[in-house]
């Protein structure tokens, strides 16, 4: 518990220097940012997977807690409070062992660069096996306490789909883009996301679609009542920096 603790404190154990991108997500009524995702490269800008590779089961809690100030850090300097945009920063439910414990560094982070905690959503995905679901819902009740908002990313691919959604009470979810791509021209992935977008309308949980590659898919997303839109069609990931929108798309 030591190394965990240490991890959690400063988040130094994990060693590999890496860089974060931003991507907005879309308020297509407003035509502008609702919020931006950090999403984490390598310093010459590389993929993911170049970072993800060296995460162990010894340094994920550091490598969970580096992210977050990461991506806190790097959003103030990009000029995120120039906006009224939220932050969105992706984590591992298997890192955090206590939520309040784990939580501390993001707090004292947020206080020291300014960032309000109302800014931040933690989006974490269920393509990831997390153990307990008590104990995912105890972190997602905590953070609620705290005034951040939570997200299920990739929703709709992972593990448990409607059983997860079900247990658990995100504000957001995120449908995975297998759902959004060609759904122009997809019968049965439009009546997918219309059942979506009234189980959430139900349920006031915001419905964002991610990995729009097209005016096509974008228009017809927003015909079935999806507002919130993610995707190439809007912008390309920006190392270090807050990306214009493309303007074909709003």
């Amino acid at each position: 518990m030591r190394k965990i603790c240490t991890g959690c404190r400063d988040g130094a154990e994990f060693e590999t220097p890496f860089a974060m991108a931003f991507q907005p997500i879309v308020d297509t009524d407003r035509g502008q940012p609702f919020a931006y995702e950090a999403l984490i490269r390598g310093m010459d800008g590389a993929g993911a997977a170049s970072i993800l590779s060296r995460v162990t089961d010894t340094n994920r809690y550091a490598f969970d807690q580096a992210c977050r100030v990461k991506a806190i850090e790097t959003a103030m300097a990009a000029g995120i409070m120039g906006s009224d945009a939220r932050l969105s920063i992706n984590f591992l439910p298997n890192a955090v062992y206590s939520p309040m414990a784990c939580i501390q560094l993001t707090l004292r982070t947020a206080q020291a660069t300014g960032m309000p905690l109302d800014r931040l959503i933690f989006e974490f995905t269920e393509n990831e096996e997390m153990g307990s679901p008590d104990h995912v819902a105890s972190i997602v009740e905590t953070y609620k306490q705290i005034g951040f908002a939570t997200a299920i990313d990739d929703f709709g691919a992972g593990h448990s789909g409607l059983g997860m959604f079900a247990h658990f009470v995100p504000d957001e979810i995120k449908l995975d883009m297998q759902l959004v791509r060609g759904i122009d021209g997809d019968r049965r992935r439009q009546a997918i996301v219309t059942a979506m977008v009234g189980m959430c309308r139900e349920l006031d949980t915001l419905l964002i679609a991610e990995g729009i590659e097209t005016a096509a898919e974008a228009a017809t997303l927003r015909r079935l009542g999806v507002r919130y839109h993610q995707g190439y069609w809007y912008a390309r990931p920006a190392l270090g920096m807050l990306p214009e929108l493309n303007t074909d798309a709003i």
